[in-house]
């Protein structure tokens, strides 16, 4: 998406992107040129009426830090994960938030008169990693926290298939004798790449405990050693499906596990090169050379739910209350 395309349509010059997580939201401002030209974190509220509250104390108080008045809010994009109606802004099944259904959009446009769209989290990420890393073609998303989930883009649109949940590669079953998933299979991606599993099969405690992992990983433990190797090779495996059912160009990697940084980025690459030793086929796409990681801290979500937002269909808001 061009910043042409972002532009502001209506008179209005700001368009607000919110990542909304369990813990906090991340909100940043982007400008007409499609730069950020501001950004701040806020707590998350539990339960609708403390959803709706954050998310719109998230979009003024973003205006007060950054320097505009609500006025120049043309649209406000919301990321946020469970099942996402993207019509009618409706979340379902947000159940780190409290939320089982929600009418996000309707409820926060009545209290601020501005447009809303909400996206799913992992999608809203997707397109504005595909924008701040200069994909012009088609690119997967694989985000990498306390559970594994992907998005992907093409030509700078969000697919979504025929139900919403292409390229979810988290809950495909590599290893039917593998470790139980929350979703109830076994062998899930997630249960070997996802932040939760992790931790839960090294049953030590810590405040994180995947790098606390990957820390005694490099200082020898084996059980360490064994759930690094799971980490490795459960994401190169969901790179290796995204690219082979979807043969996206590019796999841009983020999440909260990117904190890791190149010991996380170095071993997908290790662990796809040794996979790949054996085939001739896996060897000629070259799937080392096909992923990227994002920065830690990187805005993809806000900025991505940003875009989502700027391509409402301008509208007359009229406020209630």
């Amino acid at each position: 998406m061009t910043a042409a395309e972002i532009a502001d349509r209506s008179g209005r010059p700001i368009r607000v992107g919110l990542d909304v997580g369990g813990t906090k939201i991340d909100a940043v401002a982007v400008g007409p040129s499609g730069d950020i030209v501001g950004r701040l974190r806020r707590s998350t509220g539990w339960g609708d009426d403390a959803v709706v509250e954050s998310v719109v104390m998230a979009v003024t108080a973003l205006g007060d830090e950054t320097g505009f008045p609500l006025s120049d809010v043309g649209s406000v994009g919301i990321g946020i994960p469970g099942l996402v109606d993207v019509a009618t802004g409706r979340v379902d099944h947000a159940v780190n938030l409290g939320v089982e259904s929600l009418e996000l959009a309707a409820r926060a446009e009545q209290l601020l008169a501005v447009p809303f769209r909400v996206e799913n989290d992992v999608k809203a990420a997707a397109l504005g990693a595909a924008v701040l890393s200069g994909v012009e073609g088609s690119m997967a998303y694989l985000n990498l926290g306390t559970g594994v989930a992907a998005g992907i883009v093409t030509d700078g649109r969000i697919w979504r298939g025929a139900r919403g949940t292409a390229g979810e590669v988290g809950h495909l079953s590599v290893d039917p004798r593998g470790r139980r998933c929350g979703c109830g299979q076994r062998g899930c991606v997630e249960t070997f790449c996802g932040g939760g599993a992790l931790a839960r099969a090294w049953g030590r405690p810590g405040a994180l405990p995947v790098r606390d992992i990957v820390d005694a990983a490099d200082a020898g433990d084996p059980v360490a050693i064994g759930l690094r190797d799971d980490l490795h090779r459960g994401a190169a495996a969901a790179v290796r499906i995204l690219v082979l059912s979807a043969d996206v160009e590019r796999v841009v990697i983020g999440g909260g596990l990117t904190a890791l940084g190149p010991r996380l980025e170095d071993g997908i690459r290790r662990a796809l090169q040794a996979d790949a030793e054996e085939s001739a086929f896996m060897r000629s796409l070259h799937l080392d050379e096909r992923i990227e990681m994002l920065p830690a801290g990187s805005p993809a979500a806000a900025f991505g739910a940003a875009l989502v937002g700027a391509a409402v269909p301008q509208k007359e808001i009229v406020p209630h209350g």
